[in-house]
């Protein structure tokens, strides 16, 4: 029998929690380490109150999904347990969400979801539950390393792959957590459901922002925040006063529609100033950044990230976005702490939204670290691209 979990001994002395959202992948998960022989255990998280949720295609962690979970758990015959974390997931998540929106940002809750709960409080969890291991169905791959100790990697999948939100993941982390289905595709992921006749196996996946049921944003933050969105005026780059909005809450870098103005050309959003309540606006070209400044980074790669800019910098792969592939760029220490410059820039850059870094060797790219991006700015002067080689690995 295959071990998906790259442990040594006997699966049946070996305790697994795995992390058990209702959806098809981590239900196939448990039940391939089920069949495995793993001692498994399935634990849901209660995160938000799941009214508004029940029967909402694209929800997860409320609601149809618990009941989907516990099915499943049922189905494979393992113990299942559904854990309240709504109090915690509120201050950890969705209170910090609404705080980055007000601050003129751009958050990705599932970096702060993965980072602060499941892979904090759950894995905690797990451990009190004697187990060695604590599995989800993410996309991405963990390796062990030659010289002790692992590292995570793209997801065999590029459309599929979820490293970008698993970026704070630690090394201490990563000595505990697997994640099995990171060299399989979703058309594999749903045959093994059917395989194992699970009634979810062609259940609909979870939308990115999981606790917002109606997809506009801005009335959970105006919800758990009165007054946040305060009127201000929509300025061009000069200043000049273009117009009127209702809470810079309702605008993202980079957005076009709904903007309200118009000028006989195209307008994106360049900039939100909460200080001052302004969104200020130019054509496309404004958009493109090509140096990032960086806060709370999380280094996964060999050594230390110091270490590792011996040179002043590091040549890597870098992504500003979930859904945009990474570019060819460089990792250097700022004096306001770790930049990145992009070689071919890139637009829509947005402070509060990860940033991270891969290398590249024969295979599919090792995951570095990453951090949140602080702030971006245009640099006038393009360092010539890294090597061609590299990038073509990169793309696979």
């Amino acid at each position: 029998m295959t071990n998906s979990l790259d442990l040594p001994g006997r699966p049946r002395d070996t305790r697994v929690v795995v992390a058990m959202s209702g959806g098809v992948d981590s239900s196939v998960t448990a039940a391939l380490l089920k069949a495995e022989g793993y001692d498994v255990v399935g634990v849901t998280l209660q995160l938000y109150d799941h009214g508004a949720a029940v029967h909402r295609k694209g929800a997860c962690c409320a609601g149809q999904d618990i009941y989907d979970a516990k099915a499943v758990a049922e189905r494979i015959g393992i113990p299942h347990y559904v854990l309240d974390y709504e109090s915690r997931f509120k201050e950890a998540v969705i209170d910090r969400f609404a705080q980055s929106y007000i601050d003129g940002e751009t958050p990705v809750p599932c970096v702060a979801c993965n980072m602060s709960i499941k892979f904090h409080d759950l894995l905690n969890t797990a451990r009190e539950l004697g187990a060695e291991v604590l599995a989800t169905g993410h996309y991405i791959a963990s390796r062990a390393l030659p010289g002790g100790g692992r590292a995570l990697y793209r997801a065999k999948e590029e459309e599929r792959d979820q490293s970008y939100f698993l970026f704070g993941t630690t090394r201490e982390q990563l000595d505990i957590l697997r994640f099995p289905l990171g060299d399989r595709t979703k058309p594999e992921v749903r045959d093994l459901a059917r395989q194992f006749g699970l009634a979810i196996a062609d259940k609909h996946d979870s939308q990115d922002i999981c606790f917002v049921p109606s997809g506009h944003y801005a009335e959970i933050i105006e919800r758990l925040k009165p007054g946040a969105a305060e009127a201000g005026e929509i300025v061009d780059l000069d200043g000049k006063v273009l117009g009127t909005h209702h809470g810079i809450i309702h605008y993202t870098v980079g957005q076009r529609r709904g903007l309200g103005v118009a000028t006989g050309s195209p307008l994106y959003v360049v900039r939100l100033d909460a200080e001052s309540r302004r969104v200020v606006v130019g054509p496309r070209e404004a958009l493109r950044m090509s140096r990032i400044v960086l806060r709370d980074v999380n280094w996964i790669g060999d050594g230390s990230i110091d270490a590792a800019l011996a040179d002043d910098r590091r040549e890597v792969f870098v992504k500003v976005r979930s859904t945009r592939p990474p570019q060819a760029g460089w990792l250097m220490a700022g004096k306001d702490g770790y930049e990145v410059e992009l070689a071919a820039g890139e637009h829509g850059v947005s402070p509060g939204q990860a940033c991270v870094f891969y290398d590249a060797g024969e295979g599919q790219a090792r995951v570095l670290g990453g951090g949140f991006i602080k702030s971006a700015v245009a640099a006038s002067d393009m360092m010539p691209a890294p090597r061609e080689r590299v990038a073509a690995v990169l793309r696979g």
